[in-house]
């Protein structure tokens, strides 16, 4: 490129004023390597903002309206594998729920830790509940799918709403609001499922995982583009499950049952998202890093059976943000003005920031915004890795 020479009076075409800022200069220079990292990184800037603005921002823009005008009949669906203990602390609240008519089937899917014992006694007292029993095989080991297919099928009302034994409603009218979100032509309601608020370090990593997993999924479902739910609190019409013919198509992976499911049936016109707090629910988060890494790389082997479109759109939020943080940091190593790598990033950091702030308002989970850009450096490397680990070792069992 050629060279630009200074019109200063001094008449030589060397001398730049010192009052203009150096970083200016740079982007004119024939260093072709920078010029590449500063192309990478104003491309990548865009793209992460386009992220923020126009679709995590649906989030908390989203506003708490649903259909008040009908309150269909309900099944409540729980699988249980030697919960006990879960089952104790958070059925009740489900039992207790403040609806016309509903009842809850809890499947004990091969407890042997007093499960039964205590479901044929609440059982005497709740008349909704429904208990379906699975006794274990040595021969056949049968997953999660197997026993939600069966509550399903012993269920005998079409709409349901799936949770799981660790988790609990915040509110008595939990089935209430999800009910909300079947206006006509709705088949699948997306809830959101939180964890519990615990001190220490881990417990705030699960829960800003958990809460930037949401903003994610329900964005995109309110977007017209939805790609999963997750079990904790979940809803489907029977008649889309049979119609689907169930797990079938994905009854081979052992996990996948609530978003692969949603991933296969779900569409721009018959999902819709419930955001009210009172239909949050809340479950008991791993207590160490090493069991949540281990449930979180289960969880990550279905997005590799998502539909190419919604893998294409999640990697490139992922891929953008590495090159982002690359670009930057190849910039400084090169000893590139300063000025400009940081105003990127605090461009993209306060846009971040905005709205995840206000997301996290929303769905209602505190503690987490000043640890905004350390998860948001410590998941770049997390989700890759465990994504790799997936591939060289496949999980074998289901739970």
């Amino acid at each position: 490129m050629p060279k630009i020479e200074s019109l200063h009076s001094s008449g030589n075409p060397s001398f730049v004023p010192t009052t203009t800022p150096n970083w200016m200069f740079h982007i004119f220079t024939d260093n072709t390597t920078i010029n590449i990292f500063l192309i990478i990184g104003v491309a990548t800037l865009m793209v992460q903002l386009l992220y923020l603005l126009f679709l995590f921002l649906k989030l908390p823009m989203h506003k708490n309206t649903g259909n008040e005008s009908s309150q269909p009949p309900v099944s409540v669906i729980i699988c249980a594998k030697n919960e006990l203990k879960n089952l104790e602390l958070n059925l009740p609240a489900v039992l207790d729920q403040n609806y016309p008519e509903f009842q809850v089937v809890v499947v004990d899917d091969g407890s042997w830790d007093g499960t039964d014992e205590y479901l044929e006694q609440i059982a005497l007292k709740y008349k909704q509940l429904k208990i379906v029993t699975l006794k274990e095989q040595e021969k056949y080991r049968h997953g999660k799918k197997f026993a939600l297919s069966l509550g399903i099928k012993a269920s005998v009302h079409e709409v349901l709403i799936f949770t799981d034994a660790d988790c609990r409603p915040l509110s008595d009218k939990w089935i209430t609001e999800i009910v909300k979100g079947y206006s006509p032509g709705k088949e699948i309601v997306l809830g959101y499922g939180s964890y519990q608020k615990t001190p220490g370090f881990v417990n705030k990593l699960i829960r800003y995982d958990t809460f930037f997993t949401a903003i994610q999924y329900l964005s995109y479902a309110l977007a017209g583009n939805p790609y999963m739910g997750v079990g904790r609190n979940l809803s489907y019409k029977r008649q889309l499950f049979f119609n689907n013919k169930g797990f079938a198509s994905h009854s081979h992976i052992m996990s996948g049952d609530d978003d692969l499911f949603v991933n296969e049936t779900s569409t721009g016109s018959n999902t819709a998202v419930v955001l009210a707090p009172d239909s949050f629910t809340v479950s008991i988060p791993k207590n160490s890093l090493g069991s949540w890494l281990k449930q979180k790389k289960r969880h990550l082997t279905t997005g590799f059976h998502y539909k190419g479109g919604h893998k294409l759109l999640l990697s490139s939020y992922q891929i953008t943000q590495f090159l982002f943080y690359g670009a930057l940091t190849v910039l400084l190593i090169m000893n590139y003005d300063f000025r400009l790598p940081l105003a990127f990033y605090l461009i993209r950091l306060c846009c971040q920031m905005a709205v995840f702030g206000l997301g996290m308002k929303k769905l209602e989970e505190k503690g987490l915004l000043l640890l905004t850009p350390l998860f948001d450096i410590v998941f770049m490397f997390i989700y890759p890795s465990l994504a790799i680990a997936n591939i060289v070792r496949k999980e074998k069992t289901w739970k």
